[in-house]
């Protein structure tokens, strides 16, 4: 079965998660995914929920470094002595950062690795203070010191690195087109010619559209929510971003999309801001190698993604520094 062959039963759109993920050697998204609320006739009645307990308890089993170990960083220096790590992220990410607003904790993949790093640095997890961003406003609160590090599903290109620096990279992806699940004018990018079509602003998608879809009609919009909703209404005839955030929304809302045809575009890898030039790049980096030779990586992306996407294999991550 190919991905133009995914409609979007639950397990369907779950098979479709697993089939890309394989077919990529990927996962990963470039900025928000699935809101907190759900858009007007959207149903989330049979998400996969995130195990709590199991999340809470890897994140506190993580390890924490030594006073050598810290003090050879000035950044982590600076951390440690404000007593609190300032991150940059989202609360709309159903996979990668989302808010539980039962019980106040924000947990995914992003949200972990930051939990992680934070335990690292100072011995407890929660110490942490939590800036919502978005995909403008990435760069200027590094630049602005408003924040520590960034943890958002962050593309690392040319462009954002002469304004900050990244550690990582830890993830991986490519484009994908969602559609309704009734569209079946629009099956590959080629389709997209003459066609009204969503990104996200501040992501790489309208750059990506401008290369392989030059005479889709792009219109950018600044969260994901927005995005999605104007695919909904029939405003849009299809919505392009990366590929494991069209597996959230598909995973939140079985039968209303499908994706349409193969992931396309470069491969997206992301990475962990950190102000420019900063020695925090080769502390993050230190402590994400020993977390992936550990397992926690893996562990995470499982009780995250693998769990509720019905995947078994866990990616390897990519290289570090790569």
């Amino acid at each position: 079965m190919t991905t133009n062959d995914l409609m979007l039963s639950r397990r369907q759109a779950l098979g479709l998660g697993a089939a890309a993920l394989a077919s990529l050697g990927l996962v990963a998204c470039d900025s928000e995914e699935a809101p907190t609320g759900t858009p007007t006739g959207e149903d989330a009645s049979e998400e996969v929920q995130l195990d709590a307990a199991a999340y809470d308890e890897l994140v506190a089993s993580g390890p924490v470094a030594d006073d050598e170990t810290i003090a050879a960083s000035t950044w982590a220096t600076a951390v440690r002595d404000a007593g609190v790590l300032r991150v940059g992220g989202v609360q709309t990410s159903m996979l990668f950062s989302l808010l539980n607003e039962e019980d106040g904790h924000t947990r995914g993949f992003d949200a972990g690795l930051s939990q992680l790093l934070t335990r690292y640095i100072l011995g407890d997890e929660s110490k942490q203070e939590l800036t919502q961003v978005t995909s403008d406003t990435r760069e200027s609160v590094l630049q602005n010191d408003q924040v520590d590090t960034v943890f958002a599903t962050y593309s690392i290109n040319d462009d954002r690195k002469q304004v900050i620096s990244f550690a990582g990279p830890y993830y991986t992806t490519q484009q994908s087109i969602l559609v309704m699940a009734d569209n079946t004018d629009i099956n590959s990018v080629d389709d997209l010619a003459g066609r009204n079509v969503a990104a996200q602003s501040g992501s790489t998608g309208p750059s990506i559209l401008e290369e392989y879809a030059p005479e889709a009609n792009v219109q950018e919009f600044s969260t994901d929510e927005e995005a999605r909703t104007a695919l909904s209404q029939g405003r849009v005839d299809a919505y392009v971003i990366d590929t494991t955030m069209q597996m959230g929304s598909m995973t939140r809302n079985p039968g209303r999309f499908r994706l349409a045809g193969d992931p396309f575009g470069p491969v997206d890898a992301y990475g962990i801001g950190l102000p420019l030039d900063s020695d925090g790049v080769d502390f993050v980096n230190a402590w994400l190698q020993q977390i992936e030779d550990e397992g926690l990586w893996a562990d995470l992306w499982q009780v995250c993604i693998g769990d509720r996407a019905g995947i078994d294999d866990v990616p390897e991550p990519p290289a570090i520094g790569a």
